[in-house]
């Protein structure tokens, strides 16, 4: 499975939180409402791929980045990029 990057280090997350007015807790509660699963993404997640600082977290699975795009009503391009190189074909 590949991973998604964010962009701007989060920026454009925190800034389309601001614009539609969502909290983390928020957010973390509108993608599980919108997972047909009922799962959505934990707010522990949430806080790490939408934060800034030390526990912050660049990569994300593909299926958290679509819910929290689709929790914020904006494209999935507009958040997250897919990285060149597969992280699957990596060697660690």
């Amino acid at each position: 499975m590949t991973d998604l990057i964010r962009k701007g280090a989060g920026k454009p997350l925190r800034d389309a939180m601001s614009r539609v007015g969502l909290t983390q807790v928020e957010l973390a509660a509108k993608t599980k409402a919108l997972d047909e699963r009922g799962k959505g993404v934990s707010l522990g997640t949430v806080v790490k791929v939408t934060g800034s600082g030390k526990y912050a977290a660049d990569r994300c699975r593909k299926r958290t980045a679509e819910l929290i795009a689709a929790a914020l009503e904006e494209p999935l391009e507009d958040h997250f990029v897919t990285p060149s190189v597969s992280t699957d074909t990596v060697e660690r």
